[in-house]
């Protein structure tokens, strides 16, 4: 049985691999008193793009510069698709590896490839053992493989000298009798060292992890708390446990739970870490990690926001992770758009004042109830926005389908009719609505365009400030004022999304005026409620 301790080549997908040499130092020594036994130390590449710390490069001299307990092995990791970019697999293989591994500090490389990557890139294999380094080959997203492609795989290893073929649970969605199948299938065909690197969307790494080991797998991966691109993996901490009792053999704990409380706990409360219902979701739809990292780093993406992703994911397929196809999923919207409603009917040559969902219509709200009797404008509150008196508001608006869906029952508990782009929601809101006196303005969504129709708008961005103040400029209301629309606490990226698009759409020919008469973070006129009602 060989423990192999990744958690600074697979935790640098949270810090870029920058990992002080005083944490290094302290995990070394923890990992090794609790008889992990081989230390992958990061990745080897030969890719420069952005600032990454040693652990994305891991080369010999950085290594040299370790204090590397002498019980310990050391790893390093290549991607496959880095050797198979190059002229030839022997070209990239020289400039990673320019010493063989009896000048190198280096014993074990792993080879992380995809599927489709996997045959190509086995002639590494060769190249490797002459030059006497250990190989492992690490499959990627095999869960969802037919047996006859899993044993395919399996077979093409027969005719090189791996040291261990691993299979990574790459996606999460793996329980323990779908890990025991696919261990049973390339059991059929490989009979050298197999392993299994587990992620813990499903909360079950540690589970499956356990279920290989019975099943004849002898190489397992495991971090420190988990430390791993998404929601991590098996517990460094708790899978020594485990191996030891198996083993027969005691395990000292102490350092290393020492170095979780110094270095790794502050850091997984920085970066959250660890598996959530985001990432349960992930797994279960077999959407890539890296899609939930993103959003949840990202402060533009509210819970609704992720949720509905995530639901455009499991249709459109999120296996492999693309930044453009995150920013389509925020879009919700597809196709073209419907509407029914004309909004002159309520707002043409009107005052309007639009309420926000901040503080700042609770924290003024006898104010803002004396602004509103006083000079009679059109009440539209955002969402489900009841800081002040029902019988004040005229109209509700919204246009995130996620977040409709969740407010359906709110909705229909309030008087006001609802504007929303009906007739491109899901059926499930449309359903939930059923009941609700609701008016269908459509909306398309284009990168920095704001387009005003009778019965539908062209916006930048699906924020329900941009529907709204969409939707009044082609009612042909006279004046916006404002309240509400606080901003964001200290550098919250969210506030230079919604200023520009207030910016935005003030620079269009057909904007009305923007009064914010409550305090406000974003670039347009303010004024104080008090003084227009004293």
């Amino acid at each position: 049985m060989i423990i192999l301790d990744c958690t600074l080549r697979d935790g640098g997908y949270y810090n870029n691999w920058n990992f002080s040499s005083e944490l290094i130092s302290a995990y070394l020594e923890a990992i090794s008193a609790a008889n992990v036994d081989v230390v992958e130390l990061g990745l080897r590449s030969l890719e420069n793009t952005g600032f990454k710390g040693a652990c994305a490069y891991t080369d010999d001299e950085f290594i040299r510069s370790l204090a590397v307990p002498a019980a310990l092995k050391v790893g390093v990791m290549v991607n496959a698709s880095e050797l198979l970019a190059a002229p030839a697999v022997e070209d990239a293989l020289t400039a990673l590896f320019p010493c063989d591994a009896s000048q190198s500090p280096v014993d074990l490389v792993r080879v992380a490839c995809h599927v489709h990557e996997f045959e190509r890139a086995l002639p590494a294999v060769h190249w490797l053992k002459e030059h006497g380094f250990m190989v492992g080959f690490n499959l990627m997203q095999v869960a969802d493989r037919t047996e006859e492609e899993v044993k395919a795989l399996a077979r093409a290893a027969t005719t090189y000298p791996l040291d261990a073929l691993y299979f990574a649970d790459s996606m999460g969605s793996m329980n323990p009798a779908q890990t025991a199948r696919i261990v049973g299938w390339l059991r059929s065909e490989w009979k050298g060292a197999l392993g299994i690197h587990t992620h813990d969307n499903l909360g079950l790494a540690l589970s499956n992890t356990l279920r290989a080991i019975e099943e004849g797998v002898t190489w397992v991966d495991a971090t420190v708390t988990g430390m791993g691109r998404g929601p991590g993996n098996a517990r460094t901490e708790e899978l020594a446990i485990e191996i030891a009792e198996l083993r027969g053999q005691k395990v000292n704990m102490v350092p290393l739970l020492t170095a979780v409380r110094k270095y790794f706990r502050p850091m997984q409360k920085e970066f959250g870490w660890g598996t959530n219902p985001y990432y349960y979701l992930a797994g279960k739809y077999s959407i890539h990690p890296t899609y939930v990292q993103e959003m949840l780093s990202d402060t533009r993406f509210s819970e609704e926001d992720i949720i509905a992703a995530i639901n455009h994911l499991k249709v459109e397929g999120g296996k492999k992770y693309r930044a453009s196809t995150l920013d389509a999923a925020r879009h919700f919207y597809q196709g073209e758009p419907i509407g029914n409603w004309n909004a002159t009917q309520a707002f043409s040559g009107r005052e309007v004042l639009l309420l926000g969902t901040g503080p700042g219509v609770a924290n003024h709200r006898a104010a803002l109830e004396k602004f509103i009797l006083k000079h009679k404008p059109v009440v539209v509150a955002l969402n489900t926005q009841n800081a002040i008196r029902a019988d004040l508001i005229d109209y509700r608006i919204a246009s995130h389908p996620v977040r409709l869906l969740a407010d359906c029952e709110v909705h229909a508990r309030m008087p006001q009719p609802l504007i929303t782009p009906f007739s491109m929601l899901s059926e499930d809101v449309r359903s939930a609505l059923g009941g609700k006196d609701v008016l269908d303005f459509g909306l398309n969504i284009k990168k920095e365009i704001f387009e005003f129709l009778d019965t539908l708008c062209t916006i930048p961005s699906p924020l329900v400030m941009a529907y709204a103040f969409a939707t009044l400029t082609s009612g042909s209301a006279k004046q916006i004022y404002l309240a509400g629309f606080d901003g964001y606490p200290g550098e919250d990226s969210r506030n230079t999304e919604m200023n520009d698009i207030v910016k935005l759409y003030l620079a269009h020919a057909a904007a009305l005026p923007l009064t914010a008469i409550t305090p406000t973070r974003y670039d347009m006129k303010s004024l104080s409620v008090y003084g227009l009602v004293s």
